[in-house]
């Protein structure tokens, strides 16, 4: 238990809560309580399938600092497993390669299969002597991580003790339901990072709310206004916004992107942008959708992962090239436009003298959701 401004103003109502304190977002000792208690407890997003595409692929990932490593096995499907020898603690691939026939330490070639299994421990009973009955192999595979995959997102929860994907997050997956199909990633071009002088917070609560739109995405307002959108609010779970006038591009030939099958009405103009707590950030539209990953990297800094997919594969559908380009483009254009919201945000927050600020009831409803959620998490941890 600490001695830090306590968190039962953020769980009032709307109409009258405060924002969380200062100190979540610049003390390095509240982050590390949010690492165990928000991050770490939940299902949180690290990586995307992409990048693992083929049977062998494996992809290291630092997840606040805990080595991690993605496999894509020879079933097609991904694991997550501590990045750590079981014999002596070395870490066992330091770049993305191909895993050809075992992934083996590189320390005393301890070797492990793609499903986590350890398949060899040379001379560990001596010189040419692999096998020694106090070592059971059966044992000491490699650490399992809790994951899941959706839309192409791989979320872990490190504790193990959060309940299972699918529902801690039942709503939002009903509520996509029509989404549920293939998605393709639209190549090089619809891949890019941001890395933002942040807490990873501020991206969340930026991202959920359209209040800012008219002042920080003129552009965008100009056709998708204020008044055309929705606040989304799921308590426990998700927040973000909704625009009733989705406006999709069209190239030179009047072509425009195929659309995702089977759709709805609602989607003809429509479109959602929600933050799945607590660091995964989703858009959904006719014609395609985004996925981001919020990568913490200490109290103050952040990286954004940003990941474009389709309805149908880049190399069937060349003709479409332009239109993928100029889509990304526009895209990143709008997520840079928040980069000097959230770093003046952070920069804000060391005003000694501010209390956490106060929320519109009527604009503010998904932040203060996600505000709510977090100190929630909080106090659960410190209860343990």
């Amino acid at each position: 238990m600490n001695d830090y401004s306590p968190l039962s103003s953020v769980l009032l109502e709307v109409n009258t809560a405060k924002g969380l304190p200062n100190e979540h977002y610049i003390d390095p000792i509240v982050f590390d309580e949010e690492k165990r208690s928000v991050l770490f407890s939940n299902w949180s997003g690290i990586g995307f399938g992409k990048d693992i595409p083929e049977a062998g692929d494996a992809k290291p990932v630092d997840f606040l600092g805990m080595p991690i490593l993605l496999v894509r096995d020879q079933n097609g499907n991904v694991g997550v497993f501590q990045n750590t020898c079981r014999h002596r603690g070395m870490i066992l691939v330091d770049k993305s390669r191909k895993i050809r026939g075992a992934i083996r330490c590189p320390y005393h070639s301890w070797c492990y299969g793609l499903n986590g299994e350890l398949r060899a421990t040379p001379h560990v009973g001596g010189p040419g002597q692999s096998t020694h009955e106090a070592v059971d192999m059966d044992k000491l595979g490699l650490i399992k991580i809790r994951s899941h995959v959706w839309r192409d997102v791989v979320f872990v929860n490190i504790s193990g003790n959060a309940p299972e994907f699918e529902e801690s997050h039942k709503e939002l997956l009903e509520r996509w339901t029509e989404f549920e199909q293939p998605i393709y990633h639209g190549g090089e071009i619809s891949t890019f990072k941001l890395e933002l002088a942040t807490n990873w917070k501020l991206a969340v609560e930026n991202f959920c709310e359209s209040y800012h739109l008219p002042w920080v995405h003129p552009g965008l307002n100009s056709y998708s206004r204020l008044e055309d959108h929705y606040n989304i609010e799921q308590p426990g779970h998700y927040s973000g916004q909704g625009t009733l006038v989705y406006r999709q591009l069209s190239d030179a030939e009047g072509r425009k992107l195929p659309d995702f099958s089977n759709l709805s009405r609602q989607w003809g103009e429509g479109a959602e942008y929600v933050a799945v707590y607590p660091n995964v950030l989703l858009g959904v539209q006719r014609d395609h959708s985004f996925a981001i990953v919020l990568e913490p990297k200490d109290y103050g800094n952040t990286v954004e992962h940003i990941e474009i997919y389709y309805a149908n594969a880049e190399e069937d559908t060349p003709e479409h090239d332009g239109l993928r380009a100029l889509n990304a483009q526009l895209w990143k254009t709008v997520f840079e436009e928040d980069v000097f919201v959230v770093e003046g945000m952070q920069k804000g927050r060391h005003g000694e003298f501010f209390d956490g600020g106060r929320f519109s009831p009527v604009m503010d409803g998904p932040t203060h959701n996600f505000h709510h959620w977090v100190a929630t998490q909080i106090e659960n941890g410190r209860t343990l």
